[in-house]
């Protein structure tokens, strides 16, 4: 059986911080987010292949992940010729496949049980399946209906107060039988949840839903980003190296000196140094090698690899990139979003 991950967009609601790192490989801690999602495909045994749909930036993440034999799991690279969306990604990857296939949007973190999604498709003979997941807002989202069997009977986007009937929406998680591809037009930028999805429904064919209702987020913006590193920590979501337990992880070869105040919980990468007197806050995260001087304040900041926080810099809970600089008596506020290399010279207030 294969999966296939939409890995393709640009990941515009994240810039500054896509525009050197493509979606799927930004740092969760000090891992590509991609990891994530592939360690969930392998606890389906007889899922034996993972096909990246890519268009942005290919070749960076071809680097990190090879052939997946350190990931564990053999990958794949289909590379778009120009943006396909959702479906036509999915038909352009998976036109030769002949058996059910496991679709995934490249920015969904979740705990799901991938094997009983596929037990539901199979015993219902369905022609597609898809996972449904509660919100809080649901005027703020596309929703779906189904009936009391769980047949998808309508999408509604971004419904008006009145129009809302379910609280229910895409989690984007499907399993898809291959024979229902060749309404998808070959190499047009086509929507699996604008065309695909209501051809199912109006063909009268078997499309059933899955409901879940643990955790699901997806990372696609600047808040849902720090969110993520966040439930991580708290144990909503349970992943290394917090696994659900310690509140704080500090590298061994990090090096924070005698008069430093670190309050978890947080993470601190290798080769981070943390200079006496400065104060790291709760949910703060430091990518490897970064250099916080003397006096410098961190409270629930983000910081990506090799930057430097200068001498009674504070900041708030914001991102900063790779290779920045922030200079002496710098101020950030929360929500701030700094792109790699970026420099603030001493006493800016951003």
């Amino acid at each position: 059986m294969k999966a296939i991950l939409l890995a393709g967009g640009k990941g515009t609601r994240l810039r500054p911080l896509t525009l050197h790192t493509p979606k799927p490989i930004v740092p969760i801690f000090n891992r590509p987010f991609l990891h994530y999602q592939i360690d969930l495909l392998k606890q389906v045994p007889e899922i034996d292949e993972v096909i990246l749909s890519l268009n942005y930036q290919p070749r960076r993440i071809e680097e990190i992940f090879g052939d997946g034999a350190d990931a564990g799991i053999k990958i794949r690279y289909v590379v778009e010729p120009a943006p396909l969306g959702t479906a036509g990604a999915v038909k352009y990857a998976g036109d030769k496949l002949t058996e059910s296939v496991v679709v995934f949007n490249g920015d969904v973190l979740t705990q799901i049980d991938l094997a009983a999604v596929i037990r539901l498709h199979r015993e219902r003979k369905a022609k597609a399946t898809i996972v449904l997941t509660p919100v809080e807002n649901p005027s703020a989202y596309g929703l779906v209906e189904t009936d009391a069997q769980g047949n998808i009977q309508r999408f509604l986007e971004k419904p008006k107060p009145e129009e809302i009937t379910t609280n229910r929406i895409n989690a984007g998680i499907y399993v898809l039988e291959p024979d229902t591809f060749d309404r998808i037009p070959s190499e047009v930028a086509w929507s699996i949840e604008r065309s695909y999805f209501p051809s199912l429904v109006e063909r009268g064919e078997t499309f059933v839903a899955y409901v879940y209702d643990g955790y699901w987020i997806d990372i696609g913006t600047h808040e849902k980003y720090i969110q993520v590193h966040r439930d991580i920590m708290d144990g909503r979501f349970t992943a290394a190296p917090f696994n659900g337990g310690s509140r704080q992880w500090i590298a061994p070869d990090s090096r924070v000196e005698a008069g430093a105040t670190v309050e978890g919980p947080c993470f601190i990468d290798e080769g981070t140094v943390i200079k006496a007197g400065a104060r790291v806050g709760p949910y703060t995260v430091l990518g490897s090698h970064t250099h916080v001087e003397e006096d410098a304040t961190l409270n629930g900041t983000i910081i990506w690899p090799n930057s430097r926080v200068s001498r009674n810099a504070a900041v708030g809970s914001a991102i900063v990139g790779r290779n920045c600089h922030l200079g002496r008596h710098v101020s950030v506020s929360d929500g701030a979003v700094l792109g790699d290399r970026t420099t603030l010279t001493d006493f800016t207030r951003f």
